[in-house]
């Protein structure tokens, strides 16, 4: 798809000020209001004690995860678009973030007894599961996509073909849940930050410093990537060696992003597609401009779900659904 602009640092210092713009706007407003200066006053450690409370323990942590979901999806989709070499691949539909959600259920529904009684360990071993259950989810797409090596469009089929059994597996497992929990777990999977703490902040914050600059250095071989199967290897690159290890990377950002998020559908398919119209296809910056997007996305989304019907709260996950089910079947059109 043709880039409509072609500058990346402009591009990317102009994401900043947004996302700066959209975090200050996103402190000041909810259930309770802060004004401007209050809010500043706080943060340099002059405000009042509510507002240090609301400020420091309710919404930065949860708008940092924001942030860090965002940007650990957006990476995500890119990757996987590339190595399916399809647009509209995304860790959602693909089934990875069902594998994950399913994962982190059955441990809820094993292990934990209740959501209301989250404890601060289950927070660090549930990104353990999420991973776990993403691995497995691509590990059966790698599986039965394989036919002498692996072609994108199967890639792209058997992961559907997959997230419709995890999610029937999904079901089955809520539904012997109880009433509390069920209800929560629904609410969770549609992807939900509400209740995130600085122990959801440090649990997914390494993962992200160390996953994303390991994808874009991973950027010239996904360049390649995109020219073709044939046409790579004979450029010298292990197709199947470097899917692999791609797909691993994806997975993992993705999985990360479930535990503390549930289930967002569609930020992976969005931001690294609305990146590439931004700064073009070349992977060393579009990997970083799709990062921006998707954190930017998320800050946004959660700030709009939390004031539109305030004091209620939309779970962000149904907020980017909103918005980005119409952009979705705005590229199936497109796409001959």
């Amino acid at each position: 798809m043709k880039a409509i602009m072609k500058k990346p640092s402009s591009i990317m210092i102009l994401l900043l000020i947004i996302i700066g713009f959209t975090f200050l706007v996103s402190l000041q407003t909810g259930t309770i209001q802060i004004q401007p200066l209050d809010v500043l006053r706080t943060l340099f450690g002059a405000g009042s004690e509510r507002d240090a409370l609301v400020l420091f323990e309710f919404r930065l942590p949860r708008m940092v995860i924001a942030l860090l979901v965002g940007a650990a999806l957006a990476v995500s989709g890119a990757i996987l678009q590339s190595i399916s070499q399809n647009e509209l691949a995304d860790p959602g539909i693909l089934g990875i973030n069902t594998g994950a959600g399913l994962a982190v259920v059955v441990f809820i529904y094993f292990f934990q007894g209740s959501l209301t009684g989250v404890s601060q360990l289950s927070i660090f071993i549930m990104p353990v599961f999420a991973f776990i259950g993403a691995a497995f989810a691509a590990f059966l797409i790698y599986l039965f996509a394989w036919k002498k090596g692996v072609t994108p469009v199967r890639l792209i089929l058997v992961g559907i073909a997959i997230n419709a059994a995890f999610s029937a597996l999904l079901i089955v497992v809520q539904l012997r849940m109880e009433p509390n929990d069920f209800m929560q777990a629904t609410i969770w999977l549609t992807g939900n930050i509400w209740g995130t703490t600085w122990a959801y902040v440090l649990t997914i914050l390494p993962w992200v410093l160390i996953l994303v600059p390991l994808a874009l250095y991973k950027a010239r071989t996904l360049n390649v990537m995109q020219i073709g199967t044939e046409s790579s290897i004979s450029l010298g690159v292990a197709m199947e060696k470097e899917r692999r290890v791609l797909l691993v990377l994806a997975v993992a950002l993705a999985a990360i992003s479930v535990a503390v998020a549930g289930g967002i559908a569609f930020l992976g398919l969005v931001a690294p597609h609305i990146a590439r119209r931004l700064v073009g296809p070349k992977h060393q910056v579009m990997i970083p401009t799709a990062t921006l997007v998707g954190a930017c996305i998320m800050l946004a989304a959660d700030m709009v779900g939390r004031n539109i019907l305030a004091p209620s709260e939309i779970p962000v996950g149904i907020v980017i659904a909103i918005l980005g089910a119409p952009y979705f079947l705005y590229l199936l059109m497109r796409t001959p």
